[in-house]
């Protein structure tokens, strides 16, 4: 049976208070809530600095072995391009707790839209790809050129890469969503349909978007067809903005519920729950 993983993009956004996390809980304590909800996670804060042992190991504890993550990998590999060998080892180096603890569901690699699909960038993928070559890397294009059967076969015969499926606002120049599944583990990434992508000042505000019941059942019915083609389907809603991903994944997953998949319905109980007497 095949096991659908769903979470969000990253967990320390406020805007979870009140839904997620009750109110007036710390920033410490929002991972311990956060895996009551959601049993995955993709870690984002790694783009702009490499995630270091002990913010790992932090976030293995708090989480007791009940979560998935999926880890962006820095700038430095995708947008400014100036990693190396060594810096690879470096950055897996701090990943080997989720390593070890069986709980690494991905790398994620998310290339900007100036990355086209030429002879250079080519070879600089290919060397790339043998740097993490024994841990499944999903990668994620955001130039069309890239978009085309002979890339999504290459990568099906490349055992640790997976195809990077993203839901974009539509007519805002970036490659219209399809789900691709190219190998036992898939990746989805929802961003939302935010028409003004392009006119907001931050990633928060271009996220303000709550799907409809009618934009889920779409993707769900993708899933579905799908379902024979993958083990494991990791998805991350981005749109935590007034938390929308929290009533959107609520929906999604009544959506597939009916087709069988293995998915966490149930929230945990409060740790330590006290109730007053009244």
């Amino acid at each position: 049976m095949s096991h659908i993983y769903i979470g969000t993009g990253g967990y320390a956004d406020r805007d979870l208070l009140g839904t997620v996390y009750p109110l007036g809980t710390a920033k410490e304590d929002f991972l311990t809530h956060y895996c009551r909800h959601y049993d995955t996670v993709e870690i984002n804060s790694s783009f702009h600095a490499p995630i270091g042992l002990k913010t790992v190991q932090g976030m293995l504890e708090k989480s007791d072995g009940k979560l998935q993550f999926s880890i962006k990998l820095n700038q430095d590999f995708s947008h400014t391009r100036v990693a190396t060998r060594e810096s690879a080892k470096q950055f897996l180096n701090a990943l080997q707790p989720l390593v070890e603890q069986q709980v690494l569901a991905a790398l994620f690699l998310q290339f900007p839209h100036r990355f086209e699909r030429n002879l250079n960038n080519r070879r600089y993928l290919a060397e790339l790809a043998q740097w993490f070559t024994d841990y499944p890397m999903a990668v994620e294009f955001r130039h069309p050129s890239w978009h085309c059967e002979a890339v999504f076969e290459a990568f099906c015969r490349q055992p640790n890469l997976i195809w990077g499926n993203v839901d974009y606002p539509p007519n805002i120049g970036l490659p219209l969503f399809q789900l691709n599944i190219n190998q036992n583990t898939g990746y989805l990434r929802l961003h939302g349909r935010n028409g003004n992508w392009w006119r907001e000042n931050s990633a928060q505000a271009r996220h303000n978007y709550r799907y409809t019941e009618n934009e889920l059942a779409e993707i769900a019915n993708l899933v579905v067809q799908q379902k024979d083609r993958f083990e494991r389907l990791f998805i991350y809603f981005q749109n935590t903005t007034q938390s929308h991903s929290f009533y959107n994944i609520a929906m999604f997953k009544a959506l597939l519920l009916p087709f069988g998949f293995e998915m966490k319905t149930q929230v945990d109980e409060l740790p330590h729950q006290q109730w007053d007497l009244f």
